[in-house]
């Protein structure tokens, strides 16, 4: 990485020690995957065979399009290739897959240089002819820019030939909400409305993701000398262990800087408590995870919030074991911060309470596993989720989700059935999303509508246990790999075949 480069940003999406950010490095693939194609074509004798369509992998491909439909037409009228050549490249079908479209490729600084990197000696007249469907959004004026800013998701949301999000209800939210389909709500609106935008839930090979006794014993390796067992739906008594086991665990980090140190050195844990003597009754106590990214999507401020209130209504309770939460992951320290004043706030006025919050900032595979393994709810308050794996991962390991009705959660996760899901959801203008208006009226807000439902969980689970299992067994089969019946490759075939795609 380039020694100015932001912190909170890894992997790919970083400025390299060239200067070079993750835009100009996507422009150059997709301007490289287009040479590939146009040389496959040109010459019969390759070691890969000329392919019949495209299938572009959000933003990051985005330009893609442009270069098919714009720059090969811009090639033949400048006499650079011939009329055949122009036929098959523009005429290569594109099937652009759109994640969030929060995340779109903006790069204002370099739009000049991008552009005349794609376009080379035809840019000018690629330019002029760029011209945008006209929309409600003024900021929208052609297909390559937004607002005089290169932004390489537009290309391929108005130039590809189909558009395929990851969600079903993801797809309605983007094109009838500013808030989720931002500068391509109206385009996104004219494709649905023509039948060339789709919505396909994600998913995973689930072999994968599952509870793995291979897996699970290499965790028992590294966390020696504690023993997990591998459990099924077939075997939820075994999960039931894997709880004891886990508060020995955390226990154990709690009370021996040593071994925390030894065993997840680059998470930070806050305040800590050895809750070994304090459960009286492990079966009856609820543990509830969330250990995704600390960012605004994931609505930890929410999660802080519903804490607060559920404390709030049942902390003067003698009669039942209050849950215990292991709230964390790595990300922003402003949400790192919400946690850590949430367990202040409980601890000063229910210390038997705010004891069972443990919050920490980081990421340790094992550890996250350990508690997915352990877990009775996972929490999802998410602000947006186009599709949402975690909640497949979760429920994979029988920790049921609790979950924000948005996105791609309203498709996976059946309400009562094999998870719990609110009964309202709002946009961040507060406009109604998804429920019925009687509910919203009531609810008002996403934060009330979340604690609601965090805690028709745990009513569920202290008054009717027996369907928190019927609901665990359900999550545990449910089936989301891309190759089975109804999957979304399976989906694509159909889509294919009935000559949508």
């Amino acid at each position: 990485p380039h020694p100015d480069n932001n912190p909170a940003q890894d992997g790919c999406y970083i400025r390299n020690e060239f200067d070079i950010n993750e835009v100009e490095r996507f422009a150059f693939f997709s301007k490289a995957v287009y040479v590939l194609v146009k040389t496959l074509f040109e010459k019969s004798k390759t070691p890969l065979k000329a392919p019949n369509l495209l299938i572009a992998n959000d933003w990051h491909s985005g330009a893609l399009a442009g270069l098919t439909k714009y720059f090969s037409i811009a090639q033949l009228e400048a006499g650079l290739i011939d009329d055949t050549l122009c036929g098959r490249l523009k005429n290569l079908p594109v099937v652009h897959l759109a994640h969030h479209l929060g995340y779109q490729g903006w790069d204002y600084p370099n739009t000049s240089k991008i552009l005349n990197s794609l376009y080379e000696n035809t840019a000018t007249a690629v330019f002029k002819n760029a011209k945008a469907i006209k929309n409600s959004n003024p900021r929208t004026c052609d297909t390559l820019i937004v607002y005089d800013c290169y932004n390489q998701a537009s290309c391929n949301f108005h130039l590809a030939d189909r558009v395929v999000t990851v969600s079903k209800n993801y797809m309605e939210e983007v094109s009838k909400e500013l808030d989720f389909g931002f500068d391509f709500r109206d385009i996104l609106k004219i494709r649905k409305d023509h039948r060339n935008f789709f919505g396909i839930v994600n998913g995973y090979d689930k072999k994968l993701i599952t509870p793995n006794p291979d897996r699970i014993e290499a965790i028992n390796r590294y966390f020696a000398p504690f023993n997990f067992k591998f459990y099924d739906e077939n075997h939820l008594e075994a999960k039931l262990e894997n709880k004891k086991e886990f508060i020995r665990l955390i226990s154990k980090i709690a009370s021996d800087p040593d071994f925390k140190q030894k065993v997840i050195p680059l998470v930070d844990t806050y305040r800590f408590n050895d809750l070994n003597k304090k459960i009286k009754n492990i079966e009856h106590t609820p543990i509830v995870c969330a250990t995704s990214r600390l960012v605004e999507q994931k609505g930890y401020d929410i999660a802080a919030q519903a804490i607060t209130n559920l404390f709030n209504r049942f902390g003067a309770l003698k009669n039942i074991e209050m849950p215990i939460f292991l709230l964390g992951g790595a990300g922003d320290n402003k949400y790192f911060e919400h946690l850590t004043n949430l367990k202040d706030r409980v601890m000063e006025k229910n210390p038997k309470c705010g004891e069972r919050i443990f919050v920490f900032r980081g990421y340790q595979d094992d550890f996250a596993y350990a508690i997915q393994m352990a877990s009775d709810f996972y929490m999802m308050p998410s602000r947006f989720e186009p599709c949402g794996l975690t909640q497949m991962e979760a429920m994979a390991k029988g920790a049921l989700p609790v979950a924000m009705s948005t996105g791609g959660l309203v498709d996976t996760i059946e309400n009562g059935v094999d998870g719990f899901r609110t009964e309202v959801f709002f946009s961040s203008h507060k406009r109604r999303v998804y429920g019925n208006n009687l509910t919203a009226q009531r609810l008002k807000n996403n934060t009330n509508a979340y604690a609601e439902t965090l805690c028709k969980a745990l009513e569920t689970f202290y008054c009717h246990f027996d369907k928190i299992r019927r609901m665990t067994v359900n999550a545990m089969r449910k089936d989301f790999s891309w190759d089975v019946e109804g999957g979304s490759i399976y989906k694509y075939r159909q889509l294919f075949k009935t000559g949508h795609l």
